[in-house]
């Protein structure tokens, strides 16, 4: 209820000010237009909830302005295809978007994207930005082009109900990838109806299996993706198919969803909507944000998750140090870089941004903060019983490669792992696969063999 009692005020907060702001219309006033472009699915509206706030607040203190909101009704990858396509024209670009962290510095080399530098300085809530987020934001160059929303981690989610009808002991803390198929194991074989662990695979799910599953494997090898220091992509490690064929293992012995289902761009929905809800399922690997899934005014609302529901860290592949992984990812506020009204186009993402606003957005959606004043708010501490975990895990997390590259990169991992579940390719064979793809895409020199 604290969730929606907050978003609540805030838009009542939004109103009482357009309110107090009417007067007659100016017939000398200039009147501008703002275009504000985000994404909003059947599952996400918190972004929504808070624009539409911003737009009232804003309008009310800039007469002549309009703010035209311009939700892209989609998931993550198409999202991110039609903003792309909106950002080739100076026509259609908006000059306020929502932009993932991991697009920001191929869309900073494509042009699109406004060095924020300078409008910063003058912004006193800057200080209060984390300052890991705000690092999501910048580009090769060192300049900031874009400001962060909030920010995730990733953990193993699991049902409490089918652990312990398997004879599960409980809290769940997964060692080692061992513990986690002897525990799946254990489940098959108390219910053979249910799925054991999911982990998502191939390119169905886009980002999602990759940032929700294959990394993390991949990072608790010991093995990463790319090797910052030399500026180079990583082929031919152990950890890249050790990672596949754990992949392989939890899809030959039907311990994960089948083939058919992990292909389906739609699999999440069952997860967080049936499987769990329905003790179909014994656990998944997803993010912090989970539970606004399950919240009153969630998608899926579930009464009574937080006692159905464990949160465990994803461990490393034997245990060893720091004994855990999790992915961080994030998304931002950017300004477009053909605004023709850049000063008003910021004045509005602060506005978006400040304080109450953040908080309700951050509480509604799950996120985890990356505001000081907002992360030390009861109002976020107590929005559900697992913040704490989620958040504790940024102390083991990693984050995607920030290179122009890394979108192609990306899709080549989920081939690999598409190849390996259905069955087309051994481990060995969709990483070879894989450490050509890679060299096609940024050429010999920028691989090193680990």
């Amino acid at each position: 209820m604290r969730r929606r009692a907050l978003k609540t005020m805030s838009l009542i907060a939004a109103a009482t000010v357009a309110l107090a702001a009417c007067s007659p219309d100016d017939p000398g006033a200039s009147f501008k237009t703002l275009k504000v472009a985000y994404q909003k699915t059947d599952s996400f509206t918190a972004l929504d909830t808070m624009l539409q706030a911003a737009k009232q607040e804003f309008e009310a203190a800039n007469q002549g302005v309009t703010v035209e909101l311009q939700p892209i009704q989609a998931n993550d990858d198409d999202y991110g295809t039609k903003l792309a396509l909106a950002l080739r024209s100076p026509s259609t670009a908006p000059d306020v978007f929502y932009e993932d962290t991991f697009k920001v510095r191929s869309d900073v080399d494509a042009g699109y994207l406004l060095k924020l530098d300078s409008y910063l300085e003058g912004w006193e809530d800057w200080d209060t930005f984390d300052d890991g987020a705000k690092a999501a934001g910048r580009a090769d160059d060192g300049g900031t082009y874009a400001v962060p929303l909030g920010t995730d981690t990733r953990a193993i989610w699991y049902n409490r109900k089918v652990l312990e009808a398997a004879g599960v002991t409980l809290p769940w803390e997964p060692r080692s990838w061992q513990d986690i198929l002897d525990t799946a194991r254990k489940i098959k074989a108390n219910d053979p109806t249910v799925i054991p662990f999911n982990m998502y695979a191939g390119k169905g799910t886009g980002e999602g299996t990759v940032m929700q599953s294959f990394y993390e494997l991949l990072y608790g090898t010991g093995s990463s993706l790319y090797d910052e220091e030399a500026g180079k992509w990583v082929v031919g490690s152990a950890g890249f198919q050790d990672s596949l064929a754990f992949l392989k293992t939890l899809y030959d012995e039907q311990l994960a969803v089948s083939p058919a289902e992990a292909l389906d761009a739609n699999v999440w929905k069952k997860v967080f909507g049936e499987w769990l809800p329905n003790a179909r399922m014994g656990a998944t690997v997803e993010g912090s944000y989970a539970p606004s899934f399950w919240q009153d005014g969630g998608s899926y609302e579930w009464p009574g998750y937080e006692q159905d529901m464990g949160v465990a860290p994803f461990p490393t592949q034997n245990g060893q140090a720091p004994g855990a992984v999790s992915m961080s990812g994030g998304w931002t506020l950017a300004l477009g870089a053909e605004t023709k009204e850049p000063e008003l186009a910021f004045s509005f993402l602060t506005t978006a941004l400040k304080e109450e606003n953040s908080l309700s957005f951050t509480v509604e959606s799950s996120q985890i903060a990356v505001r000081k004043d907002v992360a030390a708010d009861p109002g976020y501490l107590d929005a559900n019983p697992f913040v704490r975990d989620v958040s504790a895990l940024v102390s083991v997390t990693k984050y995607r490669p920030a290179t122009a590259d890394y979108p192609r990169i990306s899709v080549a991992v989920q081939e690999a792992t598409e190849a390996v579940v259905t069955g087309t390719r051994s481990p060995q064979e969709a990483a070879a696969d894989y450490d050509a793809a890679v060299a096609d895409i940024v050429g010999a020199a920028k691989t090193v063999r680990k």
